[in-house]
C-alpha cells in the first residue's frame, strides 16, 4: 500500500482518488478551496462534478498543501493543464528526494486562455492594514446607507479578543470581482468595534449584486502561501451555490434569478438595495388564543409531488377542512443541499430556495393567514454546518472543526445530543444574532412563532458525556431572552422549544409564556403507540399533562401522539398490532380514531405530524434512512376507512374552536387513561365540563364490547348527531364523544 496524494478535487482528479483508494491505497485529496474540502469531507460526495458517486470514509480531503505532499510516496497533479505550473510552484518546497510525481493534466498550458486580471490564476499582494472606525450606527452585515450607497461590515475577533486575518477585502458585481488596494475593495479594520468594513457608492438601487468576502492571514514562513478565505455575509438574505441551485426545478425558482458569477468560489451572499416589494393582503392576522393551537407539522419536500411552497398552497384548502390552526414549516432557513429535513442550516437571514423564492414564502404565509391558519417556522439555533460563515471563519483544518478560537461555537459540544457545531449561547454574539434574526422573520415574513430546535443544548454546564436535563437556570435566562425579543415585535407570537428537561425547568418557562414539545408518551413504546396497536401495556396516556405526579402550567405544553422524529404510530399498529388491528384496515383506522379522540379532547395545544391524519404508514426507517425523502399517498384520501379517519380528526378540531371554553383553563378536566383503567369492561374515559356545557369521551380500545352509563347532562352523540341517554354500548376499538349541546 502506497501513500498517494492526488491534487486537484474536480471530477478527474475525485476519479483517480476513488481508483487509487479501491486499489488498496492510502489516499489523500487537495483542493485550494476549502469549502470543496469541506463538503467532500462531510457528504462524501462531488455534489457538481460527480453527482451520485459515494466517496468512502477512508479518502481524506485537505486545503492544506504542505499536509498533502509531506511524506506521500506518490503525487498526482490532476489539475488544469492551465494550472500546472503554479500548482507545481506550490508544492515545490515540499517535495523530497524518492517521492515519485506524475502529471496526469490533459491537453497544453496557453497562456492566452488566462485572463491576467482574475485573481484566480495570478498573484496579488495585499495593501498594508487600514485601520479606522466606523461610521455610527452601523450594524453587522449589509448596511443600505441611501439608494445609491451600501456599507458592508464584518465582524472578525476571536475569543480571546484577537483579529485573526491580517486583510480582508470584497469582491463582486460592483468591482467586477477584482480585489485592488483602493476604496472599492479593501476593507478598513475598526480595532475597537472588532470589525472589518467598506462603503461601496454608485450603486444601483433595483440591481442585486452578488459578492463575497476574501480574508487572508500572511505567512510567518518564507516562501509559504497566505492562508486565504472566501466567504458570504452572515447576513445575506439570497445566496448563490453552484453546487445545488442548478438542481432546483424552474418552475421552484426561476433559474433567470439565481443565476451564479462566474468568478465566484462556493456559496456568494446578495444585496439589493430596494428590495422587491410584496403587498399583503391579509397582514391582520393575528393568533387568538396560543393555548388552544391545532398545529400541523409539515415537511414541505414530502407534502406534495412539487415538494415545493406552491405545491403546498394548492393543499391549503384540505388542511382547512381538517381544522387545523397552525402550520409549523420544518426548516426553511437555507440548509446544505436541496433534499434535507433542514436541520442541517447553513445561513439564517436567506430562505432555502429549494421550496421557492422570498416572494412565493410571503405568499404562502399571506395565503395560511386568508384561511386563519397561522405559521411557525422550525428553526435551528443549537448548531450549524461547517459551511456557515462563523464556522468557516477560525477552522481547524487539521481536525476538520471550528478552532478552539472561534466565539460563536464550542469546540465541544455541551451536550450528547449534538451533530455539526455547537453554538454557545452565552456569547453575547450569538445571543445578538439570534435575537436579530428573529425579528427579522416576523418583520420580514409575517410569521407567528417558532419551535425551536433542542433546546436542552442551548446549556454551557455539561459536556457530551453527562446528562443536561436537570435544572438549568442559565438555560432559562437564554430562553426568556429570545422569547422577550419575540415579545417586542409581536406580543400574540409563540415560541415552543424541543427541551425535555426537568419538569420544573419546563413549569418555569411555561410561567414565563414559553411552551415545550409534550410526547404523549414516556417512550417511544408506550401511551399511543401501545394503545393503537392494541396492548393495554404501558399504554397510559397521563404524559400528556403531567409528568409522574406533577401538572405543568396551563397550555405550558404542546401535546402530540407522533412527530418527525418518531416511528409512525400507524405503521407501528400495522406491522405490530393485535391480530384484528394488524390484518383489517377499518379496524385499524378505528383504533387510530380513538387514539385522536384521546388526545386532541384533552386540554392544551396539541400538534398533528402530516399525514397523521389518514393513517399514514410508511416507515421512517433505520437511522440513516430517517431523513430520505418518503412516498407520497394522497390517494388515501380517497380510501373511505382512511377518509373516516380524516373526517374525525376534522370533527374533533372542529369542536375545539366551536367550544374552545371547554377547553380553556377554566373548565373542569378528568380523565382515567392509565394502563390500570383498561382492564375488562372498563373503558377509559374523558370529562369536560364549562358551565352549562359538558363532554365525554368514552374509549374502547380492547377486542370486547364494553358499557358504559351516561350521565343525565350527556344528550347527543357528537360524532352522529343522534340523541342518547342511559346506557351505551362502545363496540370494540371504537370511542363514544358525548355532548350536553347539540351537534353543530
Amino acid at each position: 500500500m502506497a501513500k498517494v496524494s492526488v491534487i486537484g478535487a474536480g471530477s478527474w482528479g475525485t476519479a483517480l482518488a476513488l481508483l487509487l483508494y479501491k486499489n488498496g491505497h492510502d489516499v489523500t485529496v487537495w483542493s485550494y478551496q476549502e469549502e470543496e474540502v469541506r463538503m467532500l469531507s462531510e457528504k462524501r460526495e462531488h455534489v457538481s462534478k460527480l453527482p451520485g458517486v459515494k466517496i468512502p470514509e477512508g479518502i481524506f480531503f485537505t486545503a492544506d498543501i504542505k499536509e498533502a505532499v509531506e511524506e506521500k510516496d506518490v503525487v498526482v497533479l490532476a489539475v488544469p493543464s492551465i494550472h500546472v505550473r503554479n500548482t507545481a510552484k506550490k508544492i515545490n518546497p515540499y517535495v523530497k528526494d524518492g517521492q515519485i510525481l506524475v502529471d496526469v493534466a490533459k491537453g497544453i498550458e496557453e497562456d492566452t486562455f488566462v485572463d491576467i486580471e482574475d485573481d484566480k490564476y495570478n498573484s496579488f499582494t495585499p495593501g498594508e492594514i487600514k485601520l479606522e472606525s466606523m461610521p455610527s450606527g452601523l450594524q453587522h452585515g449589509i448596511n443600505i446607507i441611501d439608494n445609491h450607497t451600501v456599507a458592508l461590515v464584518l465582524y472578525e475577533k476571536d475569543k480571546d479578543g484577537n483579529r485573526y486575518y491580517d486583510y480582508a477585502y470584497v469582491m463582486g458585481d460592483f468591482n467586477n470581482w477584482k480585489r485592488s488596494n483602493d476604496e472599492n475593495s479593501q476593507m478598513y479594520y475598526d480595532e475597537s468595534a472588532g470589525c472589518w468594513w467598506i462603503t461601496l457608492s454608485g450603486l444601483e438601487p433595483t440591481k442585486e449584486y452578488a459578492f463575497q468576502y476574501y480574508l487572508g492571514k500572511k505567512s510567518s514562513v518564507e516562501g509559504e502561501k497566505d492562508t486565504e478565505l472566501r466567504i458570504a455575509d452572515p447576513y445575506t438574505e439570497k445566496i448563490l451555490d453552484a453546487s445545488s441551485d442548478s438542481y432546483i426545478p424552474e418552475s421552484t425558482y426561476p433559474s433567470s434569478q439565481r443565476i451564479y458569477p462566474t468568478k465566484g468560489a462556493g456559496v456568494v451572499s446578495t444585496f439589493k438595495i430596494q428590495k422587491d416589494s410584496y403587498s399583503w393582503a391579509h397582514d391582520n392576522f393575528k393568533i387568538a388564543d396560543k393555548n388552544n393551537l391545532m398545529i400541523y407539522e409539515l415537511l414541505l419536500r414530502d407534502f406534495t409531488e412539487t415538494g415545493d411552497l406552491q405545491g403546498a398552497i394548492q393543499k391549503l384548502d384540505y388542511l382547512e377542512r381538517l381544522g387545523i390552526t397552525a402550520i409549523e414549516l420544518m426548516p426553511v432557513q437555507e440548509f446544505e443541499g436541496n433534499d434535507s429535513w433542514g436541520y442541517n442550516p447553513t445561513f439564517y437571514f436567506a430562505l432555502d430556495k429549494a421550496y421557492g423564492t422570498s416572494e412565493m414564502y410571503k405568499r404562502f404565509i399571506d395565503e395560511c393567514h386568508k384561511r386563519g391558519i397561522a405559521v411557525l417556522f422550525d428553526v435551528v439555533y443549537n448548531h450549524a454546518t461547517g459551511s456557515n460563515t462563523f464556522a468557516r471563519l477560525y477552522w481547524d483544518s487539521k481536525n476538520n472543526r471550528t478552532a478552539e478560537n472561534n466565539p460563536w461555537f464550542n469546540v465541544e459540544a455541551r451536550h450528547a445530543f449534538n451533530v455539526f457545531h455547537d453554538f454557545n449561547h452565552e456569547s453575547p454574539l450569538v445571543r445578538d444574532f439570534v435575537k436579530r434574526n428573529l425579528k427579522y422573520l416576523i418583520n420580514e415574513y409575517h410569521i407567528d412563532g417558532f419551535r425551536f430546535d433542542l433546546t436542552k443544548g442551548f446549556t454551557q454546564n455539561g459536556n457530551k458525556d453527562t446528562d443536561v436535563s436537570g435544572y438549568d437556570e442559565s438555560r432559562i435566562s437564554i430562553l426568556r431572552d429570545y422569547y422577550n425579543a419575540i415579545q417586542s415585535v409581536s406580543p400574540e407570537a409563540v415560541m415552543i422549544c424541543e427541551h425535555w428537561t426537568d419538569w420544573a425547568e419546563e413549569n418555569v418557562l411555561a410561567l414565563a409564556g414559553i411552551q415545550c414539545w409534550r410526547k404523549g408518551s414516556n417512550t417511544h413504546d408506550e401511551g399511543y403507540y401501545q394503545s393503537g396497536m392494541g396492548y393495554s401495556e404501558r399504554s397510559s396516556f397521563s404524559n400528556l399533562i403531567q409528568s409522574g405526579g406533577n401538572s405543568i402550567h396551563f397550555g405550558g405544553w404542546v401535546g402530540f401522539m407522533e412527530s418527525h422524529d418518531e416511528e409512525r404510530v400507524a405503521y407501528k399498529a400495522q406491522v405490530y398490532g393485535n391480530e384484528k388491528i394488524k390484518t383489517d384496515l377499518t379496524t385499524r383506522m378505528n383504533q387510530l380514531a380513538a387514539n385522536a379522540a384521546f388526545c386532541f379532547t384533552v386540554p392544551g395545544p396539541k400538534m398533528i405530524w402530516q399525514f397523521g391524519e389518514l393513517g399514514y404508514d410508511e416507515t421512517l426507517g433505520e437511522e440513516d434512512e430517517k431523513t430520505a425523502k418518503k412516498p407520497l399517498h394522497w390517494e388515501y384520501y380517497d380510501e373511505p376507512a382512511r377518509k373516516s379517519l380524516y373526517d374525525v380528526y376534522a370533527k374533533l378540531l372542529d369542536l375545539r374552536k366551536t367550544h374552545a371554553n371547554l377547553f380553556g383553563q377554566n373548565a373542569t378536566f378528568s380523565w382515567k387513561v392509565e394502563t390500570a383503567d383498561w382492564t375488562g369492561n372498563t373503558p377509559r374515559t374523558i370529562s369536560l365540563k364549562y358551565n352549562d356545557k359538558e363532554l365525554v369521551v368514552v374509549g374502547n380500545f380492547g377486542d370486547d364490547t364494553t358499557n358504559y352509563s351516561l350521565d343525565s347532562n350527556i344528550k347527543y352523540n357528537y360524532m352522529t348527531g343522534d340523541e342518547v341517554s342511559g346506557n351505551i354500548t362502545v363496540e370494540p376499538h371504537n370511542f363514544f364523544l358525548g355532548t350536553s349541546f347539540r351537534p353543530e
